[in-house]
Order: C-alpha cells, then sequence, then structure tokens
C-alpha cells in the first residue's frame, strides 16, 4: 500500500477529525502491521524437501548456518546409516553428518536405480557402481554401509572397508571420469571423488 496514495490521506484525515491524534495514529499502526503480515505472507517459502518431505525454513536455515553454505531449492536424498546425499534420482555427489533427523525414510528408487545393486535400501545410479568397481568388483545384491566404510551383505557382518579398500594394490588408479545427463563424476585414483553438475558441485 503506498502510504501516500490520497485514498490513505483521506481516511488519515476523517479519522483525526473524527477522534483526534490517537485514533488518527492507531489507524496508521494498524495499516503497517496488516502491509507487515501481508508482506511476511507473500514471501516465498523455500522449497527443499529430502526423503520426500519438505524441510521447513528454519531447518534449512539452520544446515545453511552450520555449513555456511546456500542450499538451493531442490528435491535431494539422503541416507542415514552413512551421510550419503544426492539430488534426487541422481548418484551420490557428496557427503554430510551421518545420522541426522532429515526428511522421510531413504526410498528405493532415490537414485533411480536400474542397477540391482542395493546400499542401505536405495538401488545405486549407475554412476556410483561405476565410482565402486575402481577399487573392488560389484555384484547385484543387497548390501549396508557404515559413516567410517565399512560394508557387508545386508543382514550379515562387515566384509571389508570402503576407504582402505580404495588404497589397496589391485584397485585402479590414476584419473578417471564418467559424464552422464546428471553431472560428471571423477577421481584421482587416489580416493579423492568428486561431481559436478554445472550448477552445484561436491568433493570429498
Amino acid at each position: 500500500m503506498n502510504r501516500r496514495s490520497s485514498g490513505y490521506q483521506s481516511t488519515l484525515s476523517r479519522l483525526y477529525d473524527i477522534g483526534g491524534a490517537d485514533l488518527a495514529l492507531r489507524y496508521h499502526e494498524l495499516s503497517e502491521g496488516t502491509c507487515a503480515n501481508s508482506a511476511a505472507a507473500q514471501a516465498p517459502a523455500r522449497a527443499i524437501y529430502i526423503n520426500g518431505a519438505r524441510i521447513s525454513d528454519d531447518d534449512v536455515g539452520a544446515m545453511e548456518r552450520a555449513w555456511n553454505i546456500a542450499l538451493l531449492d531442490g528435491r535431494y536424498w539422503y541416507d542415514r546409516a552413512n551421510g550419503a546425499c544426492g539430488v534426487e534420482g541422481g548418484p551420490c555427489t557428496g557427503f554430510i553428518p551421518a545420522g541426522l533427523p532429515l526428511g522421510g525414510p531413504l526410498m528405493a528408487n532415490a537414485s533411480g536405480g536400474g542397477t540391482g545393486v542395493f546400499v542401505n535400501g536405495r538401488e545405486l545410479h549407475p554412476q556410483d557402481v561405476f565410482a565402486l568397481t575402481r577399487v573392488m568388483q560389484v555384484w547385484p545384491g543387497r548390501y549396508w554401509v557404515d559413516a567410517v566404510g565399512n560394508f557387508g551383505c545386508e543382514g550379515g557382518p562387515a566384509v571389508g572397508n570402503l576407504a582402505a579398500s580404495m588404497h589397496m594394490p589391485g584397485a585402479q588408479s590414476g584419473p578417471w571420469t564418467a559424464s552422464s545427463r546428471a553431472g560428471t563424476v571423477g577421481g584421482d585414483g587416489e580416493g579423492f571423488l568428486f561431481f559436478d553438475d554445472g550448477k552445484t558441485s561436491w568433493s570429498t
């Protein structure tokens, strides 16, 4: 509302004539409050979804302050067991602390799937599988991976550690990259991994 509009000034003048300065001031205060509330109501809310559930604006703000980053609105998946995360329908693009109470349960199709390789219930994206084949043989099946890299068959004990596997003599070495419509994933052959989709980038 334009405070200098003729309608506003006319109303203010009539109220001053009827009830004096007190009534005119009260009208002005109410008008200011109405406009402020209207502006707040029209302010766009953040639209960040994790595992299908919208994250509140307060939680988004808390994450941005804690990690000193700006989160882009969008739909993401997050694996609470090991901290892996990515854009919905895409591969792992980075890691945040494990165990955070963010979003809903991790869905099997969070990364689109199509590989038959499941980790903590999520069917891996082809780029995820390709990255793993750089350090070990990968077979279709159901596995678990924890926050320090220990892994095993679903329901079974640990049989190895991914971090240690990256430094095994049999692991492939040398820089590598793989690209798709989702972006480019790659590494230096020494355990460093990165992802870039042209708008955001992550690295280990």
